[in-house]
């Protein structure tokens, strides 16, 4: 999962794409990376670690420029280092840069026809680097000095015809302008918003609408799926539907866990829609535990919390903050491995012993990965003294890998892949677990934005959107996810030493430290 944003301003946007992603880091922690262009020259820094980690008062007063682009990174196949940073960068036609949430499903069959036919070079194995070169090829073949936005279209348009998977991209064309498109069936979320000021009139896109808020903006509406919009470079808005086939079927996984509580997105409160997670999610409790014997909920921090209060208030029963987190510590579920994992908890979490002592405790969490989570949580509530521990999801058992963008486990390190969610319960150490029916999820989501007829749930029911995604593969990913696979890509990235992060532009690549 990738975090993106672009603006086009009347001013300079180094700051306010630097405070985009101080905004969207609970995205990606793995790398980011800001290009700005003035003049026909990008100028550009990126790198391993967090927005504030990257960003040096040096590094912002040398990204000048009134247009730009910025992203925030965690690896998607267990691949990571500063050379997959983005924006990724290529100087034909006219320089274009480009930041890509999501996961390109096809992406070998790309690499070859990029590499055999369209002639063109790859330099990292990163999805993003075949989706920009399919843009930037069928660029070129337009053949204009100067493109238009029909011609930006027909490039996106291009891309539809031959990447498959999930894709939300903004990107920049040196002197032309700011552009940006969504996959054809809306996997990924991608929003646009404008603000006036006394220079004109300024346009933003971005992963969340919580961004268009912080920075001043006005959210228009989330680009349609399949739908590319162009700035150009006076400042003219374009948009226009590039796909042929179209069908709004976000991910579901947004609300659970990925988005900000604060963002809408589709239509959707993500707010509203963790409230409606954890009402029906009592109404199951009500329904098939009605002589439950709760005495507090309890919410594990922090994306449960919506959740967990509003079960408890279904519930009659009182929500206490038994857990105080550490918010230094990253994300556990996409650590290499179980020992990291194990350690990062106890390093995250500190149990309030008082909320537990003799008490019966339901915790509440978004959702269940791997469960190595889970079962420190569990034995954390039992060593601070509660009598009995029940475990509450309020999304489904995840079974299934995700393949869109989202660098889950594969299936045989998911803890409810091939279990029952009793021996779900026995396997994390809980007394219950209780799960969130799916279509229930479904109905929480739904109910924001009826017109959405259907969502992306795969990791729940293993039913992939795309269309081509077979055993086969699964196979191949699970090659590249394994615990293992990933052990053996950080080695070898530590072997391969820091890059050189730098400026360039569009005629004579340099590099500065």
């Amino acid at each position: 999962m990738c975090g993106v944003v672009g603006i086009w301003g009347t001013a300079d946007v180094n700051v306010r794409l630097y405070d985009a992603l101080t905004i969207l880091q609970h995205r990606g922690q793995d790398a980011a990376g800001i290009v700005t262009e003035q003049n026909g020259q990008f100028y550009q820094c990126k790198s391993d670690g967090l927005a504030r980690d990257v960003f040096h008062r040096r590094d912002m007063m040398q990204l000048a420029g009134r247009v730009g682009i910025g992203h925030v990174r965690y690896p998607t196949a267990g691949s990571s280092g500063p050379a997959l940073a983005q924006p990724l960068y290529v100087n034909s036609p006219y320089g274009i840069c480009i930041g890509h949430n999501g996961n390109l499903t096809n992406t070998q069959a790309l690499r070859e026809d990029i590499t055999q036919i369209d002639l063109r070079h790859l330099n990292t194995d990163s999805d993003t680097e075949v989706l920009l070169n399919v843009f930037a090829h069928a660029l070129q073949l337009r053949g204009k000095l100067t493109p238009e936005s029909d011609d930006i279209f027909a490039a996106v348009q291009h891309v539809h015809q031959r990447c498959n998977g999930a894709f939300a991209a903004v990107g920049l064309i040196a002197e032309h302008g700011l552009f940006a498109f969504r996959d054809r069936c809306g996997i990924r979320p991608l929003c646009f918003g404008k603000r006036e000021g006394g220079l004109g009139t300024e346009y933003a896109v971005a992963s969340e609408s919580v961004v268009l808020d912080s920075l001043g903006f006005t959210l228009i509406r989330d680009l349609e799926p399949g739908e590319a919009l162009f700035v150009d470079n006076v400042g003219r808005l374009h948009h226009r539907q590039c796909a042929e086939h179209h069908q709004l079927v976000p991910c579901i996984f947004e609300h659970v866990y990925f988005a900000r509580p604060d963002s809408m997105m589709d239509n959707i409160s993500v707010y509203k829609c963790r409230l409606r997670m954890g009402e029906r999610l009592a109404d199951k409790i009500l329904r098939t535990w009605p002589d439950h014997d709760i005495d507090v909920v309890i919410p594990i921090p922090d994306t449960s919390r919506v959740s967990a209060q509003a079960l408890a208030e279904r519930l009659g029963i009182k929500l206490r903050e038994g857990f105080m987190k550490n918010r230094y510590i990253g994300r556990t579920f996409i650590m290499p491995g179980q020992k990291e994992r194990k350690k990062s908890v106890r390093q995250k979490l500190n149990a309030v012993k008082l909320e537990f002592a003799g008490k019966n405790v339901l915790l509440v969490d978004d959702s269940i990965v791997r469960g190595t989570t889970s079962r420190e949580i569990i034995q954390m509530a039992r060593d601070a003294g509660a009598r009995k521990v029940y475990m509450a999801s309020a999304a489904p058992g995840v079974r299934f890998p995700n393949v869109y963008g989202i660098d889950m486990p594969v299936a045989s390190e998911l803890i409810a892949h091939g279990r029952s969610d009793d021996s779900v319960g026995e396997a994390i150490g809980a007394d219950r677990m209780i799960y969130q029916d799916l279509q229930d999820l479904v109905a929480a989501a739904s109910e924001g934005n009826p017109e959405i007829d259907r969502f992306e749930c795969s990791v729940f029911d293993g039913r992939y959107i795309t269309g081509d995604v077979d055993e086969r593969y699964l196979t191949n990913l699970e090659k590249l996810r394994s615990d293992a696979a990933k052990n053996s890509a950080q080695l070898a990235m530590n072997l391969d030493g820091p890059e050189t992060i730098g400026i360039f532009n569009t005629r004579t690549r340099t590099t500065s430290a």
